[in-house]
């Protein structure tokens, strides 16, 4: 294969790398849900804001001025969202992982001409790996969103400093990175899987001009 006819495939690698980037980047900010309450005695403006690991909210009278408690899948007030959420953003990792390793292999492949026929093969993995590590991190996003969306509580101990349900609550730019980076994986898997298509495209118009 030439140089020039993997330029798609190589956008895909670089693409599905920077979704993998946000991916794991976005498991770990806390701004996944947006909560306002009415205590602003503890809670510096009465906001607070809840990630898939930890909550965290202002304030200025306990011993720092961030304060930050952790969620634990093991909790017992840890909502099903949450949990899913820290499962599947870990899956999603590490399948972004190899995703990316058989995703720089096929272009290796590709570039030094190595047999097409496993060229092909590697690179429809490579792309169906990057829409299911797209689907890991999809599900707990619009999960956490439809939650944010039905103003669902959760039933944090007292030592959290927080009320069980939130006088309202708003989506986070945890979750719009979610869905960003979602996009970007399951574009780099069309590109990479657009290698097998066009090839069999240009083999069946050979076939027939041969026919012919």
């Amino acid at each position: 294969m030439l140089l020039k006819d993997i330029h798609r495939q190589f956008a895909g690698l670089v693409l599905g790398f920077v979704g993998w980037i946000m991916t794991a980047s976005v498991s770990g900010v806390n701004d996944w849900r947006i909560w306002y309450v009415d205590n602003q005695t503890v809670i510096t403006g009465g906001l607070a804001w809840v990630g898939v690991w930890r909550v965290c909210f202002n304030s200025h009278i306990l011993d720092s001025a961030e304060i930050c408690k952790s969620i634990s899948l093991t909790d017992s007030f840890t909502p099903p969202e949450i949990a899913a959420a820290q499962v599947l953003c870990m899956v999603a990792v590490g399948m972004g992982v190899i995703a990316n390793l058989v995703a720089g292999h096929a272009v290796r492949n590709a570039i030094f001409g190595v047999d097409s026929g496993h060229v092909r093969l590697t690179f429809v993995m490579a792309g169906s790996l990057y829409w299911l590590t797209a689907v890991c991190s999809l599900v707990p996003v619009f999960w956490n969103m439809n939650s944010v969306l039905a103003n669902l509580t959760i039933d944090f101990p007292p030592d959290f400093y927080l009320p069980s349900a939130p006088v309202k609550q708003e989506v986070g730019p945890g979750i719009g990175i979610g869905i960003g980076s979602a996009c970007m994986l399951i574009v780099s898997g069309l590109l990479l899987l657009a290698h097998n298509a066009i090839r069999v495209y240009y083999l069946n118009v050979c076939n027939v001009y041969v026919c012919i």
